[in-house]
């Protein structure tokens, strides 16, 4: 991708371990300028610090890092003053933060989301996004576990709705559900 093409916003979905990340750096290593967004937190949790370093290493160096779990619509802003393409990697992470955070409070978490897809709506540069596909499983036994569901589902669908690509990925092979697959990433 290069800055002469228009601004293209792409969603990635799928399961755990579906290579959501995989692809969506496919896609953004072909641009000059890249900004990674990270929505995981550094925190207690060892199997998390593994996965975050991991995917640190994973990145190129050549990348900007922005870490932001919650203000996603300030690091878009932000970023793209100085990017080709931003990846955003997750919401799924990003709507657990803003559980989190906004403790049950509805307006709060819809406004965090509309931010989100304004900053989306308006960003000068390409952004990919990758996110969880949480609604092919069981109801959650727990409250807060269909709150998370319900919260994901929300954001992947209006996501959905302003990006002019979404991927499905099922067992490493993307599936074009919104639009074409993206020329750099081509199977």
């Amino acid at each position: 991708m290069q800055q002469s093409n228009p601004a293209v916003v792409t969603l990635v979905l799928g399961g755990v371990r579906s290579g959501k990340s995989r692809y969506a750096h496919q896609i953004a290593e072909r641009a000059a300028r890249v900004t990674f967004i990270a929505t995981a937190e550094h925190r207690d949790d060892v199997e998390m610090q593994a996965k975050i370093e991991r995917h640190r290493a994973e990145r190129p160096k050549s990348w900007a890092t922005i870490e932001e779990p919650i203000a996603l619509s300030q690091a878009i802003q932000e970023a793209s003053k100085s990017s080709d393409v931003i990846l955003i990697d997750c919401l799924t992470l990003f709507a657990a933060n803003l559980l989190e955070v906004c403790s049950g409070n509805v307006a709060q978490l819809q406004s965090h989301v509309d931010q989100l897809c304004s900053a989306l709506d308006s960003a000068p540069c390409s952004i990919i996004l990758v996110s969880n596909e949480v609604g092919s499983g069981v109801v959650p036994a727990y409250e807060l576990g269909r709150k998370f569901r319900d919260l994901v589902g929300e954001i992947n669908q209006r996501v959905t709705s302003i990006s002019d690509t979404v991927v499905l990925m099922v067992a490493g092979l993307p599936l074009a559900i919104k639009g074409s697959l993206p020329a750099e990433a081509q199977p």
